[in-house]
């Protein structure tokens, strides 16, 4: 019996067990900067599935290991997830973990707890078949994404030394192969007025005028921006997610703005070019008195630890015929008889860090559907868990024959 088709065999037998640590994990209702008691249970399922060297970093990660090779192949998982919302919205609790009809219900099923369940299924059937190949084989359940994607990875690879060769999110993709997606940044436009009493506005400055010619200047902006050079990833964008306007009263021309921008980024563009952009849309648009910044991100983990960055994810790519793509092509195939579809990504994940800032080779594959993402009534397909599972075992077979 080759390769795959053992695989294939053990990723069914725990297509159940697989399902019922999903729902064991949604169960454990946990936030950026809240995770601790979700990577209690996941170390104690890690454990159980065979991995060694289990260990939680300083911002709360934690990794495991199958295998002793001289190279790392990496696959991520985080593990904290955004809020259930208005609960009045959801069929099914939104933590219950329900298992009914071939899904597993509940926030974060598939952002990002399904990629989770089938990675430490992987990790059991590379147990079970007594791996023993050119990887060692990493898997970490990593927190504070939902709050700063990639800000794990920055701390494991800057702080904690930890520096894979190859890495693989777990991320929905619909059991599509992705191999980049575009990167993102958040700007803050200050603006600045004169105030006076409202009776005599002429005599002040207003700044919500100004925030109003600066909004209008970035939906212009936004129109202008054009796709990377070979169209993968598509055109950058940028909007206005708020707006705030303050003055001295109800009664009194404003004298201060802030306007929020989401920008994303495509190949060939960063922060600099953004802000700049910024800078020169808003002064052709005669908004004077105003300063545009890149905000920082400084919360505490639930270790007490405080690690900043700046709101920036630089976007990444990795080429189609690169070793890493074409070993997850080989993989799919040999596994289920025909080639993956090859994509990207629309939202953000942690390979802004592993591959945007480090230039680690990534790719993503993972159980579910994007459009899942932070919607009422989340589930994931237990068939995609059983895919997954599968695929993560096979890959490093299939990544040895290429490097």
């Amino acid at each position: 019996m080759n390769i795959a088709r053992k695989i294939l065999d053990k990723a069914r037998a725990y297509r159940d067990y697989s399902a019922k640590n999903l729902s064991a994990i949604i169960q454990v209702p946990a936030f950026s900067g809240t995770e601790k008691e979700r990577i209690q249970l996941l170390e104690g399922l890690c454990r159980e599935a065979g991995m060694e060297d289990l260990r939680i970093d300083g911002l709360g990660s934690l990794i495991g290991r199958v295998g002793k090779g001289s190279k790392n192949l990496v696959f991520d998982a985080h593990i904290d997830t955004v809020a259930a919302g208005d609960e009045s919205q959801w069929k099914s609790p939104p933590f219950s973990g329900k298992i009914a009809d071939g899904l597993v219900h509940g926030r974060g099923a598939t952002d990002q707890l399904g990629g989770a369940a089938a990675m430490i299924s992987a990790a059991r059937i590379l147990r079970d078949l007594s791996y023993q190949g050119d990887f060692s084989l990493w898997f970490s359940f990593t927190v504070l994404e939902e709050d700063c994607d990639g800000l794990c990875w920055k701390h494991l690879i800057e702080e904690e030394g930890f520096v894979p060769d190859f890495a693989v999110s777990t991320e929905p993709t619909s059991l599509r192969l992705y191999r980049g997606h575009r990167g993102r940044m958040e700007i803050q436009i200050d603006v600045r007025g004169r105030s006076c009493h409202g009776s005599a506005p002429e005599r002040g400055d207003s700044a919500a005028y100004k925030a109003a010619r600066a909004a209008l200047a970035i939906e212009k902006l936004n129109g202008e921006l054009k796709p990377d050079e070979d169209e993968f990833l598509g055109k950058g964008t940028i909007t206005v997610s708020q707006i705030k306007v303050q003055g001295p009263s109800q009664c009194a021309v404003p004298d201060q703005a802030m306007l929020y921008c989401d920008r994303r980024l495509t190949w060939g563009e960063n922060d600099r070019i953004a802000i700049a952009q910024v800078e020169k849309a808003l002064g052709e648009a005669g908004v004077d008195n105003f300063s545009v910044a890149m905000p920082e991100y400084r919360k505490p983990a639930y270790t007490g630890k405080v690690y900043a960055q700046e709101l920036y994810f630089p976007t990444w790519k990795i080429k189609a015929d690169h070793p890493l793509v074409r070993a997850g092509v080989e993989a799919y195939g040999e596994l289920y008889n025909k080639p993956p579809v090859v994509d990207k990504w629309t939202f953000s994940t942690n390979c802004v860090a592993i591959c945007g800032r480090h230039s680690i080779p990534c790719i993503g594959f993972g159980p579910g559907d994007e459009v899942q993402a932070h919607a009422p009534n989340e589930v994931n397909r237990i068939e995609d868990l059983e895919i997954c599972s599968a695929f993560y075992a096979a890959l490093p077979y299939a990544l040895e024959k290429r490097v």
